[in-house]
């Protein structure tokens, strides 16, 4: 992308996220706003949705994300504490810290998380 480009313009679609295929995850999709494949350089953006009942992994990585919470309710693991989170609530996630995201609504529970487009001196970040 170069300054005469138009910029990126999407809204977050369930329909588009696709189910994320990782040991651990139960019933949760992720779509790519915008990331390596759109030219970002530096930070990727992603859009989750946990059905009711669903879980992102159990998991921990050297890189930080933040998210913002879009609609829903969830359970967050940090560490060895659970938060309650709902719709506007935003959170940081610092690098080697255990978390878990899980739908404790009827509902979708929705987020977008921002996440580095790569680590460890160049690798990319998995679904960056």
């Amino acid at each position: 992308m170069t300054a005469t480009d138009s910029p990126r313009i999407v809204r977050p679609d369930p329909a588009r996220a696709a189910p994320v295929r990782m040991d651990g995850v139960k019933d949760a999709r992720m779509e790519i706003l915008v990331g390596r494949e759109h030219g970002a350089p530096n930070f990727s953006m992603r859009h989750f949705v946990v059905a009711p009942g669903g879980h992102t992994p159990l998991h921990s990585h050297n890189y930080e994300h933040e998210v913002v919470i879009l609609e829903g309710e969830a359970d967050v693991t940090y560490g060895t504490s659970v938060h309650r989170v709902r719709c506007g609530d935003v959170l940081y996630v610092a690098p080697n810290e255990m978390h878990q995201f899980r739908n404790a609504g009827t509902g979708d529970f929705r987020f977008l998380c921002f996440v580095p487009t790569s680590f460890d001196c160049g690798k990319p970040t998995p679904g960056s």
